[in-house]
């Protein structure tokens, strides 16, 4: 498993993964649970305390409740192609899966700098990789937490918005002179599937003053934006960059980081995107020809893009009604977007030999009792599925994990660790091996 090791699950909350042994986090301490590990969904173990390398047959082992399963080589592998290919430095966006284990992997694979978008973040990141660069990027944050933020845990870059966030930032550091301040532009998400148009964001007759501000206060001066989750063309970025450069030459301020946010998109049934490299290509270009200084940095704030392969969910069908599928897992857990906003993700029936039925339409019912707990879909499955079947649901790494509750009781706290691929990846197998991260910070 290389530099990875043992992790737990304790509860069905995002927090559950921890290093073996309790372990104190800004979430709290939490029990451990081992981890086991198998080669693939059919091969799960019966144990919580028993390691297996090889495939047990699921048909054997029926789990009762839904059982997450991880891929460290996925995460792994999306790290290094970022790390390899992003013409600038990328960080990882928490938000989607804060999980103790998927930051120490991002972290051994060259991902050093985090976007964190509350103080408990910023402790979670700092309680896993202590040398990691924490990037405070929420626009609207407590004094409380700036401050705690900078003389804490040695956090030197806010992002804003607004004049009083820029006053805040400033009071709550006691006029500190090393700060990096980004100030947020509103951007368009026409492009993408989730828009991130309407909370955040400075308007373009509030940019001038706001820049010009921010320049006086800091020490490096940067803008960033976000495109909406999912963007599914590069040109959402051009068009953002655009944005930028009016906003550049209206203030006549000079730039030294130009942060293009996150809405890197995974691939799901319905919403297969254009390879990333083109949204790279599309976003060096365009920086490229901004006028900053010359020595202005280029980040980005990938979340959905290093998680999504790392996990699935194996689900138990508990009833079939028609086209209606009763599991146990939905929308209170890690289905939330499923449920809420209508997100189809990759599902496949666990059942060997191999169902010959044709597949079908389907939608979801969870286990709790309330109407919402529904996932429309369409699901497409072997139209012979019935009740005691086990599904496998893919791509749930971005923010399956982060919108679990416990409500109605229904949870799950098996973690499973599997070896083969995640069933939609767009990232290749021959990128190089980037070695642990020694850095000088």
């Amino acid at each position: 498993m290389g530099c990875y090791q043992s992790y737990v699950a304790a509860s069905a909350a995002p927090w559950d993964f921890q290093p073996q042994g309790s372990i104190s986090s800004a979430y709290g301490t939490w029990r451990s649970l081992e981890l086991h590990k198998t080669h693939r969904a059919l091969g799960l173990a019966n144990s919580v305390s028993t390691v297996v390398s090889g495939a047990i047959d699921i048909a054997k082992t029926r789990p009762v409740q839904p059982v997450t399963l991880i891929r460290p080589h996925a995460a792994a592998r999306a790290a290094r192609y970022f790390v390899e290919k992003f013409p600038g430095r990328p960080m990882y966006a928490v938000k989607a899966n804060p999980s103790a284990d998927l930051i120490q992997i991002l972290w051994d694979n060259g991902i050093t700098h985090f976007d964190t978008a509350s103080i408990a973040e910023v402790r979670l990141v700092k309680s896993v990789a202590p040398q990691a660069v924490c990037c405070f990027m929420h626009p609207v944050k407590s004094e409380e937490a700036i401050a705690e933020a900078y003389f804490t845990h040695g956090v030197r870059t806010y992002s804003l918005d607004s004049m009083e966030e820029l006053e805040k930032i400033v009071d709550a550091t006691d006029h500190a002179e090393d700060l990096t301040l980004c100030v947020r532009l509103r951007v368009s998400s026409e492009h993408s599937k989730l828009s991130l148009a309407s909370k955040f964001g400075a308007a373009p007759g509030e940019t001038k003053e706001l820049l010009f501000r921010a320049r006086q206060a800091a020490d490096a001066l940067g803008i960033c934006f976000h495109v909406g989750s999912q963007a599914m063309t590069p040109e959402a970025y051009a068009n953002a960059m655009e944005r930028v450069r009016a906003a550049i030459v209206d203030a006549a301020v000079t730039v030294d980081v130009i942060d293009v946010g996150g809405g890197f998109p995974s691939s799901y049934p319905g919403m297969e995107p254009p390879p990333l490299e083109r949204y790279f290509e599309t976003i060096h270009r365009a920086f490229e020809s901004l006028p900053v200084s010359y020595s202005s940095e280029l980040w980005c704030e990938p979340g959905r893009a290093l998680c999504a392969e790392y996990s699935s969910l194996v689900v138990r069908v508990e009833r079939r009604r028609g086209d209606e599928l009763y599991i146990n897992d939905g929308a209170y857990g890690a289905l939330f977007d499923a449920a809420h906003i209508g997100w189809r993700f990759p599902v496949e029936l666990l059942r060997e030999p191999e169902s010959r039925s044709k597949d079908m339409a389907f939608s979801f019912y969870g286990p709790t009792c309330d109407d919402m707990d529904h996932m429309a879909g369409p699901f497409y499955l072997p139209a012979d599925v019935k009740a005691g079947d086990y599904l496998e649901i893919g791509m749930l790494g971005a923010y399956g994990s982060a919108m679990r509750t416990a409500f109605n009781g229904f949870g799950s706290d098996e973690t499973v660790i599997v070896a083969d691929e995640p069933m939609v990846s767009l990232y290749g197998e021959d990128m190089p091996q980037v070695a642990s991260n020694v850095v000088t910070l």
